[in-house]
């Protein structure tokens, strides 16, 4: 049985934040009253795309966690880069409600951390370097 608890805890951090992004969302819906669609309100359009960039996002980068952590084992600094990803995913949607440097830090951190981890992947499929077998 393999256990993932970098993984475990990212994926649940995610799913919180996917949440909060949804609810954030709703209840401004429910303020405007608009139901479906935008409605042509730009901070609802923003907000929809803040969630639609987490979904977009976060799965490509914990599936590279998860195999990561499957092919290393649980590190100290994939803890630091889960940290990173989340913070920068609460950075942007902050930024998508108009603080432009908590969206600038958002994406920043959100693309570093997955290019970092993409490259790592492909290092460590191609080289063979696992140290569990």
């Amino acid at each position: 049985m393999f256990f993932l608890p970098v993984a475990l805890v990212t994926a649940g951090a995610s799913a919180l934040l996917n949440f909060w992004l949804g609810l954030r969302v709703s209840r401004l819906r429910i303020s405007e009253k608009i139901l479906v669609g935008d409605g042509g309100n730009l901070r609802l359009v923003a907000r929809m795309r803040a969630q639609l960039n987490f979904a977009e996002y976060a799965p490509i980068v914990l599936i590279l966690i998860s195999l990561i952590e499957l092919a290393r084992g649980t590190q100290t600094w994939l803890w630091g880069v889960a940290f990173v990803f989340i913070i920068g995913r609460v950075l942007h949607a902050f930024g998508m409600d108009g603080w432009r440097l908590g969206r600038m830090i958002g994406i920043a951190a959100t693309m570093l951390v997955m290019l970092g981890l993409a490259a790592y992947a492909v290092f460590l499929g191609y080289t063979g370097l696992n140290p569990l077998r």
